[in-house]
Parts: structure tokens; C-alpha cells; sequence
């Protein structure tokens, strides 16, 4: 297409969002980020309960004459980014329910396959002060691929890892952007920017579907929060934005981050890749002794291990994955998570000797 050149990455581009993205060349970009306007539909100020007004969000951009014009926009910017994201990308898009049915809707209708809604849960929403209402207390983010058969990344590991070894869930508990990190004009001390995104957010959507060297694109870039993360995880990031007080914003804070001098402690190894531990190989190598009792968490049931790698239970036999199974009458069973060592008078389970046998092999 005319007008493309070579994509330039760590940059922001100035201008139009629709027409910035023309500039960048098809399947390019690993992973957008959205933060499009929400199209708040605001009426009249809004006051506190001591009549101060509420810094709200009343600029141009956020404003549209109709749902059909805003439709219009979405499916505009939507359709760039179907055509510079990689076949194996994905595309975040976060808003409120001013908006976000909206683009739902536009995402199916134009082949976007989506992955998860997640719910963004605020700890500290603003209150809703006419009393008229719920207090609006989440957003939400839609994660999708570009077709229903595209091989979306997905580093599972890390997620769990974040979430204390627990399957991360779509509902996400964060405090909204404030405190030190809400950047501020220093002369009137009024927000830099209206809807600035709390890092954290940002932490969990890249290290989610991104690795180190990708590219993460963020055609609504305001403050600077996609950047400042993305470099932070050592991705590399384009932003598009059209308010130049936001660009300077946005410049100086990314002159600001420190990146990390050490890629691989931003990598989670996937365990689907890990080299295969048998359990005889802990006895061999004496990090279990024949005879050492394993039990599992409340005692119900105990067997010995045995100089072969197998264990033995009072009636059962085998590898610590079949007597596990059978002592509990289940179809199958993880022996590493299910049989615990009894370690100074704590439960440990023999998972942490396999994981210390592989990272002695690595």
C-alpha cells in the first residue's frame, strides 16, 4: 500500500489514529492495546456532595453526534487493526458500558474471534453521586484473535505464576490509577490525562500475551501508560496520538524508565516444554531414599518409595501417578502434586525435589 514505509518501533506517531495506522506495514504488530474513546455520553456537570465539581471527562475527542457516527469510527480503526496485526496477534480493547457493547458488537461482525471478556474490578471506584445509580466499580476489556482458528500466545505459566500458582481468572481486582503514579501538570496540578490506565492493568495484558522483542501497538497512546510498560517487560511498542500535550507527557515519562539489564527474568518457561523428570531419577540421584513414607496432604493415605522409582501403598503398587489414583478409587491422579514429603513437620509436596532436579540439569 502507497504511503508505508519500514515500521519504526519505540516511536510515537503524531497524528490521526485511523491514519497513523495506514503509515505501519500488514501483519507487523504482535499485540494492540485499545483504549479508544468511550463516547461517555455526559449531561451537565457533576458534583460532589459539597458541590465541588468532578474533574470528569468532557474533552473533544470523547464526544460523538450519534451511535452511528461512533459505530462508524470503531469499525475504522478496527479495520486497520485487523490488517497490521500478525496472524498469531491479538487485540485488547477496554471500555465502559458506554461503549464497549458497541465495539463487541463491530469485533464479531468483522471475523474477530474473541478469547475472554475480562472484568477489570476497581478497589477504589469513584462513588456515584447523585445516588441514582450503582456505583460504577468496573471496565471491561474484550481479547480477541483475528479469526476463530488463529493460534493466539498465551503465556498460561506466567499468569498462574502472578496469581500464586492459582489459574488466573478474568475477573481482575486493581486499584485505579492514583497516588504518585496519576501524573499530574505541575502548574494547575490538574490530571495530565483524563483516563490514564493503572500500569498494573497494563503488567497483566502484555506479560499475558506478549514475549520479550514483540511489538505492542496502542493507537489511543494518551499518557503513555502501554509504552512505559511495554519497555519496562523489554517489548518493544508504537504509539499513535494526536494531542501533543499528551506526546510530550508520554515522551518524558518513557525518558524515564529504567529497563531491565537481565531479558531472561521477564520469561516464564512454559512447563510444557521443561524436560520430563521420571521419579526414579530423584532416587538415583539419593534426593529420596527406599523407604522414605510419602502421604498425601491430610494423611488419608500413605506409600513407600521403593530403590526401582516406584511406590508401594498396603495394597496397590506402581508409579506415584497410578497409586495415587487408585488409593483415591480416581481415574487418574498427578503423583508430583499429590504425594507430599513430611519435612520437619511440614507438608512439602515432592513437585519442589523434581523441580530442584531440573533446574540442577539446566
Amino acid at each position: 500500500m502507497a504511503g508505508k514505509k519500514e515500521l519504526k518501533l519505540n516511536q510515537i506517531l503524531e497524528g490521526d489514529s485511523v491514519e497513523m495506522m495506514r503509515t505501519i506495514p500488514n501483519n507487523s504488530i504482535d499485540v494492540i492495546f485499545a483504549d479508544p474513546p468511550y463516547n461517555l455520553q455526559l449531561a451537565g456537570n457533576l458534583l460532589r456532595p459539597n458541590n465541588t465539581k468532578v474533574d470528569a471527562v468532557d474533552e473533544e475527542w470523547d464526544q460523538f453526534e450519534s451511535f452511528a457516527q461512533y459505530d462508524k469510527f470503531t469499525r475504522s480503526w478496527l479495520n486497520e487493526a485487523r490488517r497490521v496485526l500478525k496472524e498469531t496477534g491479538t487485540l485488547w480493547v477496554i471500555g465502559s458500558y458506554h461503549n464497549i457493547f458497541r465495539v463487541g458488537t463491530s469485533l464479531q461482525d468483522m471475523g474477530f474471534w474473541i478469547l475472554n471478556d475480562i472484568i477489570w474490578r476497581k478497589t477504589n471506584p469513584m462513588p456515584n453521586f447523585r445516588g441514582k445509580r450503582f456505583t460504577n466499580a468496573h471496565e471491561t476489556l474484550i481479547w480477541c484473535s483475528k479469526s476463530q482458528d488463529a493460534k493466539a500466545k498465551f503465556n498460561y505459566d506466567a499468569m498462574k505464576s502472578l496469581n500464586e500458582d492459582l489459574q488466573m481468572r478474568s475477573d481482575w481486582l486493581l486499584p485505579i490509577c492514583a497516588g504518585p503514579e496519576r501524573l499530574k501538570d505541575k502548574k494547575t496540578g490538574r490530571k495530565a490525562h483524563p483516563t490514564q490506565k493503572p500500569e498494573a492493568l497494563l503488567h497483566r495484558v502484555i506479560l499475558s500475551s506478549s514475549d520479550p522483542n514483540d511489538v505492542i501497538l496502542d493507537p489511543f497512546f494518551g499518557s503513555g501508560t502501554t509504552g512505559a510498560v511495554a519497555k519496562k517487560l523489554c517489548r518493544n511498542f508504537v504509539g499513535i496520538e494526536r494531542d501533543i500535550n499528551y506526546i510530550n507527557v508520554a515522551k518524558k515519562r518513557l525518558q524515564e524508565v529504567v529497563v531491565p539489564d537481565d531479558v531472561d527474568l521477564l520469561k516464564t518457561p512454559s512447563k510444557k516444554n521443561e524436560p520430563r523428570i521420571p521419579f526414579g531419577w530423584l532416587v538415583e540421584r539419593g534426593l529420596l531414599e527406599p523407604g522414605t513414607v510419602l502421604s498425601d496432604t491430610r494423611n488419608r493415605h500413605t506409600a513407600k518409595v521403593r530403590a526401582d522409582g516406584s511406590i508401594i501403598s498396603s495394597q496397590h503398587r506402581g508409579s506415584i501417578h497410578r497409586v495415587g489414583a487408585l488409593v483415591q478409587d480416581a481415574p487418574a491422579c498427578n503423583g508430583w502434586t499429590f504425594w507430599h514429603l513430611n519435612v520437619e513437620g511440614k507438608k512439602m509436596p515432592i513437585d519442589i525435589l523434581r523441580q530442584k532436579l531440573r533446574a540442577e540439569i539446566h
